[in-house]
């Protein structure tokens, strides 16, 4: 298996698949989580954005914002670290970033069902 992980040039990004993307709440809350920080690794980055989301549904988000050219995976040993291609983006949709981060956040699912149960 190849290390090497597809990351698309940011010239060729079109805005419908970013905007599709950012669509879908849990891969918004990743998007806020990453965008916090350096690096984020893979294995903290559903507990940090504040979801419960198994292996594989996780990878499938993951895998949806790098094609989508929102963020970028960088293998460190055994690690994968998840970075946002915020600079990058910045050049592409000027302020697109900046408005997502700043619009309210949705209650995550955890977030919803523990509210529930008070």
């Amino acid at each position: 298996m190849s290390d090497a992980v597809f990351h698309p040039d940011v010239d060729e990004l079109p805005l419908s698949k970013v905007l599709a993307a950012l669509a879908d709440p849990a891969r918004l809350a990743m998007v806020r989580a990453v965008a916090g920080t350096d690096g984020l690794s893979c294995t903290l980055l559903d507990r940090t954005a504040g979801l419960e989301l198994s292996k594989s549904t996780l990878s499938h988000h993951q895998r949806i914002l790098r094609e989508a050219g929102i963020t970028r995976t960088r293998i460190e040993g055994s690690r994968r670290v998840l970075t946002l291609r915020r600079e990058e983006l910045d050049a592409r949709f000027p302020g697109l970033v900046a408005a997502v981060l700043a619009s309210p956040t949705e209650p995550t699912r955890a977030a919803a069902k523990a509210a529930a149960a008070r």
